[in-house]
C-alpha cells in the first residue's frame, strides 16, 4: 500500500527553507504561537493544493505523529490544522474530522536529529507503535508529522499499518520535507536548535503566554547540565516545575539514569513545596 505524501514546504536548499527557521525552532521547543500558525498554513496548504480538486467524502481521521504520554510539537500544530481543515469541510458540506492516537513505546532517549538515515532507522527500529484499528474501519487517515528528513519515521508508521493489516486509505502530510538528499540529516538539528542554543534562550518561549509543554522541551532540560538547569528552574514558577515533573514521570523518565539528578532536584521541590502547603 502507498501513502499519498504532501509537504507543504519543500528544502532543496539550506539558505532559503520558505518559512523562518527561529519560528521552527521555537515551534520545537512549546511556542504555541508559532504551531498554530503552521497548523494553519499546512491545512491552507493542502486543501489548496489537493482536496479542492479531490474532495474526499469518507470520514477522516486526522492522527498526530506517535507518542507515550508527552505530545510531540505536532500535537500542537495538528490541533490547528484540525480547526482549519473541520472550516473547510462543513463548509463543503463534509463530515468534520475524527482524532486517534498512535500509542508509542519508546526505546531510547537520544536526540536522532543530526543523525543519518540510517542510524535512526537503528534507533528507532525497536520502538512498538500502536493504534485502535477498529475505530479506523473504512475511514481516510491523515497522518500528521512537522518535518520529513529521511522517511523513518514515515517508514515506522507503515510497518505499524502492514502488521495492522489496515486496508484504509492513507495520507502523510508534512509541514516541511528534505527534497535534496545531498543535505546531510543533520540539517533538521540546524533547524531545531536555530533560535535555542542553551537552556536559557527557553525563558522567552516559556514566558510568552502562548506556551506548551511536549516532549522535546521535557528532555532538553531533564538533561542539561545540573549547574545551569538549577539556575534555569529557579526563575520558572512551581506551576512550570510541577508539571514537568509530573510529565516527566508520565514518559518514565525517572527509569533514565542520565536524567536522574534533575529530576530528583523537581522531585524534592515538590515534595519540599507539598509539606509547606501541609
Amino acid at each position: 500500500m502507498i501513502p499519498y505524501t504532501y509537504s507543504l514546504h519543500k528544502i532543496d536548499n539550506t539558505s532559503d527553507f520558505g518559512f523562518d527557521p527561529n519560528d521552527y525552532s521555537r515551534f520545537k521547543f512549546g511556542d504555541d504561537k508559532v504551531s498554530q500558525k503552521f497548523g494553519r498554513d499546512l491545512a491552507k496548504g493542502f486543501i489548496a493544493d489537493f482536496l479542492e480538486d479531490n474532495l474526499i467524502s469518507e470520514q477522516i481521521v486526522v492522527i498526530s505523529s506517535p507518542y507515550c504520554f508527552i505530545p510531540t510539537a505536532t500535537f500542537a500544530m495538528k490541533n490547528a490544522f484540525v480547526y482549519e481543515l473541520n472550516h473547510w469541510l462543513v463548509e463543503n458540506g463534509r463530515l468534520v474530522v475524527q482524532e486517534a492516537k498512535v500509542h508509542r513505546t519508546i526505546t531510547y532517549k537520544d536526540d536522532y536529529g543530526e543523525l543519518s538515515a540510517e542510524d535512526r532507522m537503528k534507533l528507532i527500529g525497536n520502538d512498538s507503535f500502536h493504534i485502535d484499528k477498529g475505530f479506523l474501519e473504512d475511514k481516510i487517515l491523515f497522518f500528521l508529522d512537522d518535518i520529513k528528513i529521511t522517511g523513518s519515521h514515515e517508514r515506522m508508521i507503515l510497518k505499524m499499518v502492514k502488521e495492522y493489516g489496515l486496508r484504509n486509505d492513507i495520507y502523510m502530510l508534512y509541514f516541511a520535507e528534505l527534497v535534496n538528499h545531498n543535505i546531510h540529516p543533520s540539517i533538521e538539528n540546524h533547524l531545531n536548535y536555530h533560535e535555542v542554543k542553551s537552556i536559557f534562550d527557553l525563558d522567552s518561549i516559556v514566558k510568552s503566554g502562548n506556551f506548551c509543554f511536549n516532549t522535546r522541551i521535557v528532555k532538553y532540560i531533564l538533561n542539561y547540565d545540573f549547574n545551569s538547569f538549577s539556575l534555569f528552574i529557579d526563575r520558572q514558577t512551581e506551576d512550570f516545575i510541577t508539571s514537568l515533573y509530573n510529565l516527566a514521570l508520565g514518559n518514565s523518565y525517572h527509569t533514565i539514569e542520565c536524567y536522574s539528578e534533575n529530576l530528583n532536584f523537581l522531585k524534592n521541590y515538590v515534595i519540599n513545596k507539598n509539606y509547606k502547603l501541609i
